[in-house]
């Protein structure tokens, strides 16, 4: 985990000094990921659009056949959440639970609107998830304290350990009565964002990974929420640096097309990707990294012996 941790530290430090970024490039950039982003954010609720769908929708205009009116509502929401937070991460703001309030409304409008941006007032479970959340009227308290622990946080600097608490203890309290999933992920983004990283954007192919990883958060075991969480920081800032830099030389490739050069077979370095022991990231359901990072994560094991 630490290894993961300080790759994400050298990258961030990598994109900050490609900075300032053409506005042009920068731009384009940020609309394929905000469509990466509400599609697999959407998605993993249970959203029927494909990613190309999602796109006809969000940058066309068109209905698409057989799809239910909420699933376009659902699209056109998000990418409107995700202006505002770009909004106003530019004036600079202060996190408050007004800001959370107008996320779940963006989220839910023309949807649930008699319950979007409220607190709910009575009692939900959760199917599939090994806890019952708090009682509705415990609600607004603990939303307060929340707000108050994440600007505790921010002044400590640790990006990692701040999206994972304001993850998962939003979605522990699931202030709401609908929208939680969509809205804890703009909010964990919200905070990225701030601090100049890009979106986390956790994939629907990770869906199954992603839930047990909040159910051992219930347990008070935060290793794969903050695995999973830092995985997707770094595939987002690899993407960011390889549109952006004209002198990389790392190429990300398959690590079947890796393994021949490596001691290793595709499906252990698979084993090293998914525990973050190396730098890699998802393209769909495949991994892929570089020979770099391969030959790093080599010479730190054979040094250690």
């Amino acid at each position: 985990m630490n290894n993961l941790f300080l790759r994400i530290q050298k990258k961030k430090k990598q994109l900050d000094q490609l900075r300032p970024i053409p506005t042009v490039v920068l731009e384009k950039l940020k609309k394929q990921l905000a469509l990466e982003w509400t599609y697999n954010s959407n998605a993993i609720e249970g959203n029927t659009l494909t990613l190309q769908e999602t796109r006809l929708v969000l940058e066309e205009g068109m209905t698409i056949k057989g799809k239910p009116l909420r699933e376009h509502f659902e699209a056109k929401n998000h990418e409107n959440a995700i202006q505002y937070l770009e909004k106003i991460i530019q004036q600079n703001f202060k996190c408050t639970e007004s800001h959370i309030f107008e996320i779940h409304k963006l989220v839910l409008d023309g949807i649930e609107e008699e319950f979007a941006g409220r607190y709910r007032d009575g009692q939900v479970r959760i199917i599939g998830a090994n806890f019952i959340p708090p009682a509705g009227h415990k609600v607004p308290d603990l939303m307060t304290e929340f707000v108050k622990k994440v600007t505790i946080q921010q002044k400590r600097g640790n990006f990692l350990s701040l999206a994972t608490f304001a993850h998962h203890r939003f979605v522990w309290i699931h202030p709401f009565f609908d929208g939680n999933g969509r809205t804890a992920r703009l909010f964990m983004n919200l905070l990225l964002m701030k601090e100049g990283y890009p979106p986390a954007i956790i994939l629907k192919n990770d869906r199954k990974k992603y839930y047990d990883a909040l159910n051992q958060a219930n347990k008070e075991n935060y290793e794969k929420l903050t695995l999973l969480i830092g995985q997707a920081i770094e595939r987002s800032l690899d993407i960011y640096i390889s549109a952006f830099s004209t002198h990389s030389n790392e190429e990300y490739i398959s690590l079947s097309q890796i393994a021949p050069h490596t001691p290793y077979s595709a499906e252990y370095l698979g084993f090293l990707a998914r525990k973050g022991f190396i730098n890699a990231y998802k393209q769909g359901r495949n991994w892929v990294s570089n020979l770099q990072s391969v030959q790093e994560y080599i010479n730190r094991n054979s040094s250690s012996h």
